[in-house]
């Protein structure tokens, strides 16, 4: 299985300041990867080594098994800069017909496609306005055909919702689920953490060029659940039993209702607590899991590389 990225202890120092550090991470076909941190973490710089337009100081790179560097890796790559710059003298077609052009497609194949991507990232009918005409969300939605017009293996996006509103985040995350789908590669940057859960596979954060951790949704956000109980009461036997899920720690009063927080091994157990509880004749008012977020783990993290600021 060729890997869609793959870097070995990446290493770029500019002016002497290390950049990027001792970088290794894989990401697999299919796969969609978030690369997180603050401003100044080195994302861009990464994006830059992987595309082939910066050279590491040290350290390798390969993306889809071959070198950044080789045009026929580069013809396989889509990317969306976050501070992109298009030639607003265009419509939106011959904008795509450009770039596609300089991806090696044809003119046949890109009199199809180019209606195919405008109807994919909600631009139907609008080839043929000025992007100078666009607003901000309709040049993102631009920059994100451009990226995916060449059907390329791997697409790498740079903060791609930053300028949409609700209905143009869940469209994105829709066209990255298809590119899922049909075995392509996408490499996220995002600083709306919330999109990313819900989209990638695994993720790395990053600070100060260095990986602070990475793994899976599952192996970051998994594992024990707090699941707060909230009842007309808490009879001792229902304590009792509740205690066979996990460690119990009681709660204040809230509005004159008694609570307990029990510590699950995993949310598949959450059911179990109602039907307990139901089994107890007892009134449930509350059943409220406090599942560990990707912003919570983020902050924790940042703030215990030291940095104060996110």
């Amino acid at each position: 299985m060729t890997l869609a990225i793959e870097t070995h202890q990446l290493r770029k120092v500019y002016k002497g300041r290390p950049v990027v550090q001792d970088l290794s991470l894989t990401v697999g076909p299919g796969e969609v990867f978030g690369f997180l941190g603050p401003n100044g973490a080195g994302k861009s710089t990464t994006v830059k080594m992987l595309l082939g337009l910066v050279m590491p100081t040290s350290g390798s790179v390969q993306v889809l098994g071959g070198s950044p560097q080789n045009p026929d890796v580069r013809r396989q790559l889509g990317f969306l800069p976050e501070q992109f710059r298009f030639q607003t003298w265009m419509t939106a077609r011959e904008f795509l017909n450009f770039h596609g052009r300089l991806s090696g497609m044809s003119a046949s194949d890109l009199q199809t496609r180019i209606p195919e991507v405008l109807e994919q990232v909600g631009l139907p009918g609008r080839g043929g306005e000025a992007l100078n005409g666009y607003s901000k969300g309709m040049l993102q939605r631009a920059g994100l055909a451009q990226a995916i017009l060449a059907r390329p293996r791997l697409v790498l996006l740079d903060e791609p919702t930053s300028a949409l509103d609700p209905i143009g985040r869940v469209e994105v995350r829709e066209i990255i689920a298809g590119l899922k789908a049909q075995g392509v590669a996408v490499f996220l940057n995002s600083h709306l953490l919330s999109e990313v859960e819900q989209v990638c596979d695994h993720v790395a954060f990053v600070q100060k060029g260095q990986v602070l951790r990475q793994g899976s949704m599952q192996q970051l956000l998994g594992g024990a659940v707090p699941v707060e109980v909230r009842a007309d009461r808490l009879p001792p036997e229902l304590l009792s039993e509740l205690g066979t899920l996990g460690t119990l720690e009681l709660l204040p009063e809230q509005g004159g209702r008694p609570g307990v927080q029990v510590q699950l091994s995993n949310d598949a157990l959450i059911p179990r607590i109602a039907q307990i509880v139901s089994r107890a004749g007892v009134q449930l008012y509350a059943l409220t899991p406090h599942r560990t977020d990707l912003e919570a783990l983020f902050l924790e993290l940042i703030d215990t590389s030291g940095e104060g600021q996110v």
